[in-house]
């Protein structure tokens, strides 16, 4: 008898720098609705005008008050590049002067090595942050690239 579930798998060497992203945002109170569709907006208008490096993006429903996206990026100097430029950088500044009753979570992997995650206003632990310790995002941890290329270590 024949298999009749197509199975496949993928090939990842030409992408020896990817890195996956994921995404999280959480209403944490009424006003986080709001926040949530600013963001969305911005986010309609990344995939209409895609950032060099972005491979591909989807969105993802955890719930009705957490919703996210997962990202694919060709190496992480690009998602550095388009996290320090315009308008990410200013919602970025924004979003850790006011959350907006909304929480925020991102993880990232890298396929050479390295994870981080970083998680602001956030109910509850989620991720990373289920079993891993709290850090600081402060001093030589305040990037994402110091966290990713720390691999984890303390401190």
């Amino acid at each position: 008898m024949q298999n009749s579930v197509k199975r496949e798998s993928i090939d990842l060497s030409a992408l020896p720098d990817l890195v996956v992203v994921m995404l999280g945002f959480r209403v944490r109170r009424w006003r986080g609705v709001l926040s949530i569709l600013r963001i969305g907006r911005g986010l309609s208008a990344i995939r209409q005008n895609r950032p060099d490096g972005l491979l591909h993006d989807e969105q993802c429903f955890y719930s009705l008050t957490h919703v996210g996206i997962r990202q694919y990026w060709r190496d992480y100097e690009s998602l550095e590049r388009f996290t320090r430029s315009e308008p990410h950088a200013t919602w970025w500044r924004d979003f850790l002067r006011d959350s907006g009753g909304a929480g925020f979570w991102h993880e990232a992997y890298r396929m050479s090595g390295g994870m981080e995650g970083v998680y602001v206003d956030m109910p509850a632990p989620i991720g990373f942050s289920q079993f891993a310790p709290p850090r600081d995002p402060r001093g030589p941890f305040l990037s994402a690239r110091a966290r990713i290329e720390a691999g984890g270590a303390p401190a």
